[in-house]
């Protein structure tokens, strides 16, 4: 515990970050319904917020190197809590996109920023126990910040001062934490086409987790509310697909290590198409139904996004680590700006029984897909595989960290003694 003591500040000010963010693309979804925002509108502003987090993930490294990691979340955070504000002071929706987008581009790279801060305090000892207590911090805080949404009301204006507060408060930890100004990321540059040569499923796999992740996380709000459910089965609707999304992550990871990862990602996109199914023709508008249904989604669902890197990853080098995970982000990207605008376009012309269709048509095409990679492209040897890892898509450094663990653990069962480099 002593190794981790310093970075407490660090995971508090995550944990705020992670709630904040957690929560405000819920509030958002429900206030513009409130407002007589149209289905597709907020579709729309929800496809900003993604586009800016694309544009976040790769300018940030110039901004920390140019400034430092304490000037930069500073002004990051104040863009943010701002902007915050604004959303309830100009209730437009056309301001409401730029806003949104603006509030990507902050979050992410104030993720990417706290980080490569970890990434930085980070060694082979503490490694691992740092990654399970991100996770573990990540699911809890985004669940129960589900749920100041009923305590305060999205209507109010109390719910966005929270918001504000809580991006404020994360500098708190960061500006009284005992901690030198880490080494900026260095710059880095990926290729599409690259990535696609490597392993085709494995972009295609992160295109349709970006498509359905991101409808479910921006446009799942409207549905719930659409099919009746109250304020407070809306948060518990979107927090049991939050923990679902936990369940199976592991159990997935150590049967992707063992045997082909496309027959686990096949397992995998499977369920989720059933359980898309399975809400839209079993659950309808009984909210224990529903939450069964969002709970098993998530659980087949979310591991997508390990699952496609991890495959990915089997084919790459070690120098192309870093490129892949970029290129990989780029492609969830793509596909979370456009989800949120198909589907809320989908739901307005044939109401929200369709939203879950277009996750099971989603998930459906995707297995087409792997299945046909099957039968083109052998697997990967299971010695020649590397090892699975639960990854949240804050940032390229936290893949970095992951990365490294994983060469730590190939290096010790190898027996070759290495040491492996820490930052």
């Amino acid at each position: 515990m002593n190794s981790i003591r310093p970075l407490v500040p660090l995971f508090v000010a995550a944990a705020i970050l992670l709630a904040g963010n957690g929560l405000q693309g819920t509030l958002i979804s429900l206030r513009g319904a409130d407002e007589g925002f149209s289905t597709l509108m907020i579709g729309i502003i929800g496809a900003s917020y993604f586009a800016g987090f694309m544009g976040g993930c790769f300018i940030v490294p110039r901004i920390l190197r140019a400034v430092g990691h304490i000037r930069a979340f500073s002004a990051l955070c104040a863009i943010a809590a701002s902007g915050t504000l604004l959303l309830v002071l100009i209730v437009d929706p056309v301001v409401w996109i730029v806003l949104r987008f603006l509030m990507g581009l902050c979050f992410a790279s104030l993720f990417t920023t706290v980080d490569s801060w970890l990434n930085s305090g980070v060694t082979n000892e503490n490694r691992a126990r740092v990654l399970s207590i991100y996770r573990l911090v990540d699911m809890v805080v985004v669940t129960a910040s589900q749920y100041l949404i009923p305590v305060f009301g999205a209507s109010s204006f109390a719910i966005f001062a929270i918001l504000a507060i809580m991006i404020c408060m994360s500098l708190v930890p960061i500006s009284l934490a005992d901690k030198s100004n880490p080494k900026p990321p260095s710059s880095f540059s990926f290729s599409p086409t690259l990535i696609w040569r490597l392993s085709p499923i494995a972009c295609i796999g992160c295109v349709a987790i970006g498509l359905t992740n991101a409808t479910f996380r921006m446009i799942g709000p409207i549905y719930a509310q659409t099919i009746g459910l109250p304020v407070t089965a809306i948060a518990t609707f979107m927090g049991a697909g939050i923990l679902g999304g936990a369940v199976l992550q592991y159990p997935f990871g150590i049967l992707s290590d063992r045997y082909d990862r496309r027959i686990i990602l096949l397992i995998a996109t499977t369920g989720a198409t059933l359980a898309g199914l399975y809400i839209n023709g079993v659950a309808k508008s009984d909210p224990l139904l529903n939450y069964i249904g969002i709970f098993m989604f998530g659980a087949f669902s979310l591991p997508l996004f390990s699952l496609s890197a991890a495959h990915a990853n089997d084919h790459a080098s070690k120098d192309q680590y870093v490129h892949v995970a970029a290129g990989l982000i780029f492609f969830w990207s793509v596909g979370a700006t456009a989800g949120p605008f198909i589907s809320s376009a989908l739901m307005q012309i044939f109401g929200p029984s369709v939203l879950f269709t277009f996750t099971s048509a989603i998930h459906g095409a995707l297995i087409v897909i792997t299945l046909w990679r099957m039968r083109v492209r052998a697997g990967v040897p299971r010695g020649a595989r590397g090892r699975y890892h639960a990854l949240l898509r804050t940032s390229l450094s936290f893949t970095r960290m992951a990365s490294k663990e994983g060469r730590k653990e190939r290096d010790r069962m190898s027996g070759n003694g290495r040491q492996v480099e820490d930052n």
